[in-house]
């Protein structure tokens, strides 16, 4: 039973770590431009940072050492203790002034204890001082690259909540990679993931927030945060400032459901129905599910994955049949489906099934050969 238990539990782990990919399934694949969250300038901040940061480190050991020998240099040539010798030193290195050593091997011990060790204080004092211009200088300059990022940014996707899921989903986006901004209320937490992602510090239900993360322009957003309430708030300042925006909420609860999609959400999704899911299929069909987590989640090791090919307006597919598009033979692609507009999906569909423009092809090969076929779909014959 011990076993059963484990295995459950470890099974919950690895569905919960997947639940991302089933709000990217909903979202609308788009090609976009990785975002590169660093330029010249500011890796020449970073480095500067570093280096000043080792001179702190080497000018304290430095100091630490001359006070060491200056303690014990006067408690031989003076006679004093080792605690009045310390005294000694200190007070010559913080110049304050003092009654000197009495005799005269002690006053020239001291002069070069004066020049080294105020000289050290002094150069310890100019790195800690350029270390916090450095520092001041890196977080103006990072604020105002994200700001020109975000301002950038077109048909991007919002994630509210740097938790688990919202993590989660900001990898996978970079994974594709598609333009996206995050919104984390805590600052701490944000300043954590500024390296690794294109993160806001604010509170995501409130407008001027999601304006700044460019909503207007925004291609869908997603409310991650962990609370059901803060993510009915999102929901409804999202789609009052966007009301074309593909908006994927998060629901802890049940209930929550159908608020959340009163609010505005076009797909809710909830982790625990999601667990619950994965756990009884893996008893009923794990074969499927094995080879689903391959083709969605690992398509590396499959050397194949499932996309979705819009057909453009004059597009070379247009006007022809599954077969004559010869997208199996010459590019080796499964049609899986085709979602028309205003139509239900269309599974499996025959070799003399037409496609139009418009059309959505739910595809399965070989990643490299359906890059192609999105470039082709996209462009004119």
């Amino acid at each position: 039973m011990a076993k059963l238990d484990d295995a459950l539990c470890n099974r919950c782990r690895l569905v919960t770590d997947r639940l991302p990919l089933l709000v990217l399934s909903v979202l609308t694949r788009r090609s976009g431009c990785k975002i590169r969250f660093s330029d010249q300038a500011l890796r020449r901040s970073r480095g500067g940072s570093v280096r000043a940061r080792r001179k702190i480190v080497v000018l304290t050991a430095a100091i630490v050492v001359v006070m060491c020998i200056g303690t014990f240099g006067f408690h031989l040539l003076e006679g004093a203790s080792l605690f009045d010798s310390f005294y000694l030193v200190l007070t010559t290195f913080t110049t304050i002034g003092y009654q000197g050593p009495a005799s005269h091997a002690g006053r020239v011990f001291n002069c070069f204890l004066i020049i080294i060790g105020v000289g050290l204080v002094f150069l310890l004092l100019g790195a800690v001082t350029q270390a916090l211009l450095e520092f001041e200088f890196r977080e103006l300059l990072g604020r105002r690259k994200m700001e020109r990022d975000i301002s950038r940014l077109k048909d991007h996707y919002i994630i509210c909540g740097a938790g688990r899921v919202g993590r989660s989903v900001a990898r996978e986006l970079s994974r594709r990679p598609v333009p996206f901004v995050m919104i984390e209320s805590d600052e701490e937490k944000a300043a954590h993931y500024r390296e690794e992602f294109l993160i806001l510090a604010g509170d995501a239900s409130r407008e001027s927030v999601l304006r700044q993360a460019g909503i207007e322009h925004a291609a869908g957003l997603v409310a991650a945060t962990t609370t059901d309430a803060a993510n009915t708030y999102i929901v409804l300042a999202a789609r009052s400032l966007n009301s074309k925006l593909k908006i994927i909420a998060r629901a802890s609860e049940e209930h929550a459901e159908k608020h959340l999609r009163s609010a505005g959400a076009d797909e809710v999704v909830s982790p625990y129905a999601f667990i619950g899911y994965r756990i009884a299929h893996s008893f009923l069909r794990p074969n499927v599910l094995d080879f689903m987590k391959l083709a969605m989640i690992q398509e590396e090791e499959l050397g194949l994955d499932i996309e979705e090919v819009r057909v453009g307006e004059g597009s070379a597919f247009v006007g022809k049949t599954v077969h004559t598009s010869k997208l199996r033979q010459d590019f080796g692609i499964i049609v899986l489906a085709i979602k028309r507009e205003g139509q239900k999906m269309q599974f499996n569909p025959k070799s003399t099934d037409p496609i139009l423009a418009g059309d959505f092809l739910v595809v399965m090969g070989d990643p490299a050969k359906l890059r192609e076929v999105l470039s082709l779909a996209g462009a004119r014959a």
